[in-house]
């Protein structure tokens, strides 16, 4: 799970952005955190490069299915 000591820099969103399951090797739509919706692996990645292939991390568990990265924690590089 994706920590912070200051919430005060994290900021609620309802965009449909955070609903959406990706496949392995997928453009990643923002830089941010990804977690494996799977297992709960989570990775870094910028805007616009690739999300790590199917065979980046396997899932052991019964259970956990196909590896599919979901955007948790987006960066926002603008100016503030």
């Amino acid at each position: 799970m994706a920590l912070c000591k200051d919430a005060y820099f994290i900021f609620h969103s309802e965009d449909e952005v955070f609903d959406t399951d990706l496949r392995p090797g997928s453009l990643a739509p923002r830089s941010g955190i990804y977690r494996c919706m799977g297992c709960g692996r989570e990775i870094a990645v910028e805007q616009i490069e690739r999300l790590p292939p199917r065979n980046h991390h396997r899932h052991t568990r019964p259970g956990e299915g196909a590896v599919r990265w979901r955007l948790i924690v987006y960066a926002d590089h603008r100016p503030a």
